[in-house]
């Protein structure tokens, strides 16, 4: 191919093209792109449509009653998220020469991080940069990955457990960026008045024959591991996600728990359980997550600074 018939296509190329194609992808569907990014579906037909008006280039192709990215939108679809990248940083680099008087980051991070960490950011950002929108949305951190890689978030927050055997960070975050941002420590739950709770630390082999609190899956598979480690099988009484609750259960004597320190300082401890830390200090990495390049967005590499000064 000729330089000028290769200018031309990448003349013919915006970021809204780029942006429908990925949802395509994403969705199967021109209605269910639309419904992803906020337009109607004929919007999105007459994007595509020009696009192959202005190259002679067909980007999806109609399959029974449904339709399909053709060769040519598959390889678009390969590349939209660096491409999508690369324009948002160069936009966001003009913001930067304009003093990040504007901006967007959208936001995605863990829930025992929703209460404690997450507001702190969001403020801080807005009182050193109050032009910059910030979204945000809670997941766990397999779909906050997933988040990052469909570009419906700018920034992650995640985290990983030493040895974790699902870890979000390993072949489902290839090609994206992922650092460590610091280590939250694991406690032990325990009723007052427990016989274990008179140790400044404990170990886990102490808890064999207690019932136990498990948390998220991946939480739950932590749990699973360290007790193995210490040679025992907890025997997992009763499961939940909200972090009050697991408080409340130890509480009334159910069982006994493992807590990450985000959870624990998210609401004021009720008054009927001690934490201890582990024997062995058991701790969780946190990590930030982003697609390549998007440090070069000022308003994402402002987002990081502020996080990794509260880490700090």
């Amino acid at each position: 191919m000729s330089d000028a018939s290769i200018d031309g296509l990448a003349a013919a190329l915006d970021l809204q093209t780029v942006r429908v194609v990925r949802q395509v992808a994403e969705h199967g569907s021109l209605t269910a792109a639309a419904d992803a990014l906020g337009y109607s579906q004929p919007a999105v037909s007459q994007q595509l449509r020009r696009f192959e008006e202005r190259t002679g280039i067909a980007l999806v192709e109609r399959v029974g009653r449904g339709i399909r990215l053709t060769q040519s939108g598959r390889v678009l679809a390969r590349h939209a998220n660096a491409v999508a990248t690369a324009l948002e940083a160069a936009a966001g680099e003009l913001a930067e020469i304009r003093g990040l008087r504007a901006g967007r980051v959208r936001l995605v991070a863990f829930p025992s991080a929703s209460a404690s960490l997450v507001p702190r950011l969001i403020a801080a950002l807005g009182a050193a940069h109050p032009g910059v929108a910030v979204t945000y949305v809670e997941a766990e951190p397999p779909e906050a990955v997933a988040a990052v890689r469909a570009d419906r978030a700018d920034l992650a927050i995640t985290f990983s457990y030493p040895g974790d055997r699902d870890d979000p960070h390993r072949a489902s975050a290839r090609g994206l960026d992922v650092r460590a941002f610091g280590e939250e420590p694991i406690r032990l739950v325990l009723p007052e008045g427990h016989p274990a709770a008179a140790s400044d630390v404990v170990d886990l082999a102490a808890l064999r024959d207690d019932p136990w609190i498990a948390g998220c899956p991946r939480c739950r598979g932590h749990l699973l591991e360290l007790a193995d480690a210490a040679g025992f099988t907890p025997r997992i009484a009763f499961e939940t996600d909200n972090f009050v609750a697991v408080e409340g259960m130890v509480a009334q004597g159910l069982g006994v728990a493992l807590l990450p320190a985000l959870a624990l300082a998210a609401s004021p401890r009720h008054p009927e359980v001690v934490t201890r830390p582990t024997a062995r200090a058991d701790v969780r990495s946190l990590h930030l997550v982003t697609a390549r390049g998007a440090e070069r967005v000022p308003a994402v590499a402002a987002a990081i600074a502020a996080l990794e000064s509260l880490a700090a």
